[in-house]
């Protein structure tokens, strides 16, 4: 299934790291199959992730060392050693997960690392058909499955130092030099294989799983890639770089009235004459990847396919930028293209993506978003600053090409955001709902189902009424970000989806495969 087949639906905002899980890190296994069974009971339509591509040390999905591949964090010991690819005590023998109920980057690394090799230990064991089957899936993968593993083994060898600081054959791509260290670390390459091979295996159960329970899955896209990536060390010809590797130019937004020096991102903008000669092939490949795997995808950064801030490489903040034009109409044309013949559309048509178009937009953004038929963003948060034109404000949405959130992974918590703001604020938000203001997330989620926005989205944390403890990302911080864990069992949390989902469909908002029906379903 490709896109939303109903006109409106209700979602959640759900990160798999943040199911609960007893190594430490959520998984794609049995909970998030109960998840997905609960939404679909409720007739909750849409599950909405983060970015499932590796993370960066800190844990973020938004600056991943590799575009293509999944999360070696996701993995389930459970489900191979049901499949027969690990024993009992291969998976008792791995390292534990966090001692505390948050997500700890380090000793999920160690846990993922562990399975890896324990998978390669395993390998021989495994049948004839099965070796088969994995060797014609490399091949299917082919070339990024290659190159990411050379280059997450390479990390490891050189003790995660950045690809422009390796030796420079090796930093350059020499053929001779590559050759010769695939020779070399053969069995680290066989490890990230087999983990990207049983990650997609797995991946492929639970979207067949949620299909058949009636939810999409939702996706995110970061519009740029790390710098220290393995899409910018096999192409950086794309990108704007030095001869030695280093960031001629990089990325960020420029300064506003909540940032006096702007924003610097520190990832490298993209040489667009050059994806332009290839025919936009890298772009076009990453974007399918996506879909591929996501029913709907939100492209992060939408307004930089129109025209992008472009930073000198070695300035510390984002002052001295200036606007660059980008070439999204060409872009986005061929992608539609692509998708139609891949039968990736729509049901009406549109391409599967949702355009993330926060803060300050220009009105080309806007006719890039319009000319494609993309839903913009708009996030009730945003909305409450005494001006009764404000844009976030649901009297003042334009048609129904929306998708509502009550806060992001970006934002406070919605119980938090209440907490913080002053007197005169509280009353506008009471004057606007009509009513007194007891439960802040529950409400801003009614006020958002009775919107005309085809989708909402309602992060767990509001249905579940928490606070800023709960929240799961500061942006401008550096520390304790991507963390927050369910400690509830997924069971637990059947009170607060029946709520949501009854007032979702009060507002028409209905999908799932429960939808209407007292069905129910296991996780099995």
């Amino acid at each position: 299934m490709s896109g939303l087949v109903l006109p409106r639906q209700s979602g959640v905002l759900l990160h798999p790291t943040s199911l609960p899980s007893a190594g430490g890190c959520g998984t794609l296994g049995a909970a998030a199959r109960e998840w997905v069974a609960l939404l679909g009971r409720e007739g909750v339509g849409v599950w909405q992730l983060l970015p499932v591509a590796p993370p960066d040390g800190t844990g973020s999905p938004y600056s991943s060392p590799s575009g293509s591949a999944l999360n070696s964090w996701l993995l389930d010991a459970d489900d191979l050693v049901e499949g027969g690819f690990l024993t009992v005590r291969q998976r008792q023998d791995l390292p534990p997960g966090a001692s505390s109920d948050r997500l700890d980057p380090l000793q999920a690394s160690k846990r993922a690392e562990a399975l890896g090799v324990a998978l390669a230990q395993a390998w021989p064991a495994q049948s004839p058909e099965r070796q088969a089957e994995f060797r014609r899936w490399c091949r299917s993968q082919a070339p990024w499955l290659q190159d990411h593993g050379l280059f997450m083994a390479l990390r490891r060898r050189y003790g995660g130092q950045p690809w422009w600081q390796w030796p420079p054959a090796l930093a350059k791509r020499r053929w001779r030099a590559l050759g010769q260290a695939r020779q070399e670390l053969a069995p680290i390459l066989l490890q990230e294989s087999l983990l990207q091979w049983h990650l997609q295996l797995q991946w492929q159960r639970l979207k067949l799983w949620a299909q058949g329970q009636g939810v999409r899955l939702v996706g995110d896209l970061p519009f740029y890639v790390a710098h220290d990536s393995v899409d910018v060390w096999c192409h950086p010809a794309l990108f704007e770089l030095e001869p030695d590797g280093t960031l001629s130019a990089q990325s960020g937004v420029p300064p506003d009235y909540f940032s006096s020096t702007g924003q610097l991102w520190g990832t490298p903008v993209y040489r667009w004459r050059c994806h332009a000669m290839e025919g936009f092939r890298w772009w076009l490949q990453r974007l399918q990847r996506q879909l591929e795997l996501f029913d709907l995808l939100r492209l992060d950064h939408f307004r930089a396919l129109e025209s992008y801030w472009s930073v000198p490489g070695g300035d510390p903040t984002a002052e001295n930028g200036h606007w660059v034009p980008s070439p999204g109409t060409w872009l986005l044309r061929l992608l539609h293209w692509r998708c139609r013949r891949r039968h990736l559309l729509q049901s009406d048509g549109r391409l599967p993506l949702i355009a993330e178009d926060l803060g300050v937009i220009t009105k080309e953004v806007e006719d890039l978003r319009d000319r494609f038929k993309l839903p913009g963003m708009k996030i009730l948060q945003f909305a409450f600053d005494g001006n009764s034109e404000n844009g976030y404000l649901p009297a003042n949405y334009k048609g129904d090409r929306w998708v509502v959130y009550t806060g992001t992974h970006d934002n406070a918590t919605t119980n938090g955001w209440w907490q913080g703001l002053e007197e005169h604020q509280r009353r506008q938000v009471g004057e606007l709902l009509g009513a007194l203001v007891v439960a802040p997330g529950w409400q801003l989620a009614e006020l958002a189902l009775a919107s005309s926005a085809e989708l909402v989205v309602v992060p767990l944390q509001d249905l579940m009424g928490l606070d800023d403890g709960a929240r799961f990302n500061t942006p401008g911080t550096a520390s304790g970000n991507w963390s927050w864990r369910l400690q509830e069992p997924i069971a637990a949390l059947e009170g607060h989806l029946h709520g949501y989902g009854a007032m979702a469909a009060r507002y028409g908002r209905s999908g799932g495969a429960g939808a209407g029906s007292s069905k129910t379903g296991g996780a099995n």
